[in-house]
């Protein structure tokens, strides 16, 4: 099976069967095309570090709040019981870190251990020889096939996942509540409570666009619930589908739609997600809800705790007429920890590769980050995670976010052509004709 197949299909059954119960056997995937060759560091084992110094290790990555505070005491236990390493960890703003690793990388100055999402972001360093096969080195069972396999090419594994994220909506139940509003069921449904909000001063919807990726988690939705599961997949694939096919088109006149409604906050296409300039609509009462992924939850909990208690969340709602369903869910693997190919000391990256995935590390994530993870045999009880875990459980498709399996140059344009669809700068005909001309090119015909 190609790569391409392996990363848009992988969700489809071991996602649902696998998800959140322990279930045996590790990721084997094939097919994908071999990454460019290296001699990796572990062929021989670590080297020494110079005499009276520690062994030194860097970590990057991208998670907040809670969840950053979790992986820096995992850190400092780690170091403990290795007082010959020094681990130096450096939390890098989500946007700001999608430009600095492939700098670093390119310049030959990686972390030894990096976050990722797996699938075609990490691909990427995969082919270039720049990420150590850790096959053997970590027990696979340990984790959920369907989200290991986004670390899993030509049957060889490049990293370990520890956390699920899938895009909900995040609502203000007291606004709701106030206005006689339910969570919708159907865009219908979706449509009246925006104008509901708009009658009453309230902006429906709050977004901060800026860096692109939060208006494609829409059209990304729209397009399923129009096209049905497997649009986005035969159109990667080339077999038979393609990236201007109406359902893209119709899902492009449908957030311009929304745009005319008024159904977004003030400036949405300028705002800045990092900076948290959406989430403050929310906090103050301004914005009703925010689609976002489950990584929100740990946000909140860390900028506006008192805020948790007025949250609730919901699913995409069904499109009437369209092929998908309403329990199909976007979402991915967030992190995926990989080590560089580069690393002086192989042994003791792979031990910390270990800690940053370990079942009580992910324990930990459910408890007090609220998060669905990718590692077996944790237990549920946050209220938040439980709601997650019976919404991943009622679906029996996910689709990985497009930006996360498209080749690089095609990533970036589904987000351009996005952004510039909710600017109203350019028409759903040409966004689709754009992504269709560059997946002839790149993908063939």
């Amino acid at each position: 099976m190609s790569a391409r197949k392996k990363w848009a299909r992988f969700f489809v059954g071991a996602l649902l069967i696998c998800s959140l119960a322990a279930c045996g056997g590790g990721a084997t995937n094939g097919g994908s095309p071999q990454h460019s060759s290296s001699s990796s560091p572990s062929d021989s084992g670590s080297a020494s570090a110079p005499s009276g110094e520690k062994k030194k290790l860097t970590v990057w990555f991208i998670d907040t709040g809670k969840r950053k505070e979790l992986i820096e005491e995992t850190i400092r236990e780690f170091m403990d019981a290795h007082p010959d390493v020094e681990v130096v960890a450096e939390q890098i703003a989500n946007d700001t870190y999608k430009t600095k690793l492939p700098v670093a990388m390119g310049g030959n100055n990686p972390p030894d251990i990096f976050h990722s999402w797996g699938g075609g972001w990490l691909k990427a360093f995969v082919d270039a020889g720049q990420v150590m096969d850790v096959t053997g080195k970590i027990d696979a069972d340990r984790y959920l096939p369907a989200a290991l396999n986004l670390a899993t090419f030509d049957g060889k594994l490049y990293g370990a996942p520890l956390a699920m994220s899938l895009t909900l909506f995040f609502y203000n139940k007291e606004i709701f509540a106030q206005y006689g509003l339910e969570p919708p069921t159907t865009y219908d449904d979706l449509l009246h409570i925006i104008d509901t909000l708009n009658a009453n001063g309230i902006a429906p919807i709050s977004m901060a666009n800026k860096t692109k990726w939060p208006g494609a988690l829409w059209f990304i939705y729209l397009a399923n619930r129009l096209g049905g599961s497997d649009i986005f997949n035969a159109a990667f694939e080339r077999r038979g589908g393609t990236f201007d096919d109406p359902a893209y088109i119709k899902a492009g006149e449908m957030i311009q739609d929304l745009v005319d409604r008024n159904a977004f906050v003030t400036g949405f296409n300028g705002l800045d997600f990092d900076t948290g300039q959406s989430r403050q609509f929310l906090y103050t009462g301004k914005a009703a809800m925010e689609l976002q992924t489950s990584g929100y939850l740990t946000v909140v909990r860390s900028e506006m705790p008192d805020f948790e208690s007025k949250m609730g969340i919901f699913g995409f709602p069904s499109v009437e007429g369209g092929l998908g369903k309403a329990t199909d869910l976007v979402g991915g693997v967030s992190p995926v920890f990989s080590i560089s190919s580069k690393t002086k000391y192989p042994d003791e990256a792979v031990e910390l590769l270990k800690a940053l995935t370990s079942k009580e590390l992910a324990q930990r994530y459910v408890d007090e980050a609220g998060v669905v993870v990718a590692v077996k045999d944790v237990q549920y009880n946050d209220p938040f995670a439980v709601q997650m875990k019976e919404i991943l459980e009622q679906s029996d498709f996910l689709q990985p976010f497009y930006d996360q399996t498209l080749p690089p140059e095609m990533a970036e344009l589904h987000k351009d052509t996005t952004q510039a669809l909710f600017g109203k700068s350019m028409t759903p005909e040409e966004a689709a004709r754009q992504m269709e001309e560059a997946a002839q090119r790149l993908l063939g015909k």
